[in-house]
This record gives structure tokens, C-alpha cells and sequence, in this order.
């Protein structure tokens, strides 16, 4: 941060915790840029509630993704959450929240992993102990199989694709979910597979999805919850204002909501409806496109 500090900044670019950077990580960094340029702003976000940080933050990925995923359910096939069985990769900040709002919103999620192996709760995986495991103890999750009876725990945490669920929703790291996963998933009746981690499907599994024809969310769009809270995070800063939980869920559902009709809207007026793949990669660049055409780039 010493060197870093003279490089980012509210109007730069404004640094964000991923995997192995949480809050703890975020505070320290913050706390040296402060120190370095004696001032208070919006630059890093994630930030502890005490310094700046914002309510809903720590959800927002994991919630993101499960407000995209309904709408797009919704959408495009008339459908929801509602009393279907939900696998989560991964077991960190996005799987857990994502876990708490597809529970939320009808679904049973039976299976969590972490990169030793996975879990699998027939009964829908009890959170409270996960968060116990993941966020107190910093445990790992085969840990969850001795508490909870009934649940079985399995090394290799790519056989967790092998478990049969309507919604699959990759959560956990880069190009976890491969075209032989993606084959499995389709044959076990999977009807949408949403991305929460950053680009966890490989090219191969996409192909696979896309061919098949079932709703597929690319992470640019899916996974965008973490990154626009961070903006309202930056929001309540400039505005030395904190919003209550339920503004800032709120604003972040309409986000996502927004997002997934950009994307879904713009596939359609290329003549590729239904990609969202497409639609994505298309919406971000017109949006680019226009503003440099505008500031007089051409």
C-alpha cells in the first residue's frame, strides 16, 4: 500500500478484496493509505462497518447472484427458486450468502464444498453450522458431515457436480466446472446454471450448456452484486451517510434486475435471444462504445 497508494483513489481505480482478502486484509491496507495521505475516502471497499464500510456488502455477491438468477428464471421460463434442489460450489463468502438467499427464496440447497471436497445434505444444508465452520473457526467443511447427521462428506471437490440438482451455481474459483461436469449436470436434469465465482465454467462447459439449451448466467453479469455494492459503499462515503440493510438489498436487487434485462435485451436486438452470454459481452461493450464515441473517440 505504500507504493499502491499513490496509484488508486476514488476517481482511479479502487481496489476490493477477492479470494484470501477479507475484511481483515482491507482494514490494514485502508489504515495505511489513511496514514499516508491523512484523508477519508472512498478508495477500497469492503471495508468493516466501524471505517466506512456498508451493510449488505459481505452478502451482496452471493445475494447478486440469486437476485439474477430469479429473474432470470422468471423471464425466461417462467419459473423460480421455488421448491428446487440447488448445488453451490465452494464454501466462502459468495456460496455461503448464496446459499442464505436461494434457502430464502424457496430453494433447498444440498451441497457446499471447499477445495479438499464436498458435502451433501439431502435434507438442505443447515448454514448455521457452515457459518460456524467458515467464518468463526476458519475450519474446513468436511467438518460439517461429524455435526450434522445425515450428511455425507466426499474427497475431490469436483464430484460435487455428480449431485443431482435443478440449479447449479459455481462459486468457488476459476474453471472449476468443466465440459465433462457440464455433461453430468445436464444428463442429472439441471435447468439453469448461474456463475458466482469468477469464470468458473470452462469454454468447453458453456458449449455444453448453451447447446443444451438450459438458462446459463455468465459471471460478468451474475457475479456484478460484489462490485455495484462496492459503488454504494462508495456512495454512502461521499455522502458520509449509512444506508439501513434492507436500502442497500434493495437498490442491489433493482441492480441485478437491471442487469439481467440489459443482457437478455441486447442478445435479442442482435438476433441471439436467449444468450446471455452474448447479451452480456454485448450490453458492456455498447455501453463503452457510445461513451467513447461521445468523448470523442472514433
Amino acid at each position: 500500500m505504500t507504493e499502491l497508494c499513490r496509484h488508486i483513489g476514488p476517481d482511479t481505480d479502487v481496489p476490493a478484496g477477492d479470494i484470501g482478502v477479507g475484511g481483515r486484509e482491507i482494514g490494514f491496507m485502508f489504515g495505511q493509505y489513511k496514514r499516508i495521505r491523512n484523508e477519508f475516502t472512498g478508495v477500497l471497499t469492503g471495508k468493516g462497518l466501524t471505517y466506512g464500510g456498508s451493510l449488505a456488502r459481505t452478502e451482496a455477491t452471493g445475494y447478486g447472484l440469486c437476485y439474477f438468477t430469479e429473474e432470470m428464471l422468471n423471464c425466461m421460463k417462467g419459473d423460480s427458486f421455488k421448491g428446487k434442489t440447488v448445488v453451490i460450489s465452494g464454501s466462502g463468502n459468495v456460496a455461503i450468502y448464496a446459499t442464505e438467499k436461494a434457502t430464502q427464496l424457496g430453494g433447498k440447497v444440498v451441497a457446499l464444498s471447499d477445495s479438499n471436497g464436498y458435502i451433501y445434505d439431502p435434507n438442505g444444508i443447515n448454514l448455521a453450522v457452515v457459518k460456524q465452520i467458515k467464518e468463526v473457526e476458519r475450519g474446513r467443511i468436511k467438518e460439517y458431515a461429524a455435526r450434522v447427521p445425515g450428511s455425507v462428506y466426499t474427497e475431490g471437490c469436483k464430484g460435487i457436480w455428480t449431485v443431482k440438482c435443478d440449479i447449479a451455481l459455481p462459486c468457488a474459483t476459476q474453471n472449476e466446472l468443466d465440459e465433462e461436469s457440464a455433461k453430468i449436470l445436464l444428463a442429472n436434469g439441471v435447468i439453469a446454471v448461474a456463475e458466482g465465482a469468477n469464470m468458473p465454467s470452462t469454454p468447453g462447459a458453456i458449449e455444453a450448456f448453451q447447446s443444451a439449451g438450459i438458462l446459463f448466467a455468465p459471471a460478468k453479469a451474475s457475479n456484478a452484486g460484489g462490485v455495484a455494492t462496492s459503488g454504494l459503499e462508495m456512495s454512502q462515503n461521499s455522502q458520509r451517510l449509512s444506508w439501513t440493510f434492507e436500502e442497500v438489498d434493495a437498490k442491489l436487487k433493482n441492480i441485478m434486475v437491471t442487469i439481467f434485462h440489459d443482457s437478455y435485451n441486447a442478445a435479442k436486438k442482435y438476433g441471439m435471444e436467449g444468450n446471455l452470454v452474448a447479451g452480456a459481452n454485448i450490453a458492456g461493450f455498447e455501453k463503452i462504445a457510445d461513451a467513447m464515441i461521445a468523448q470523442g473517440v472514433c
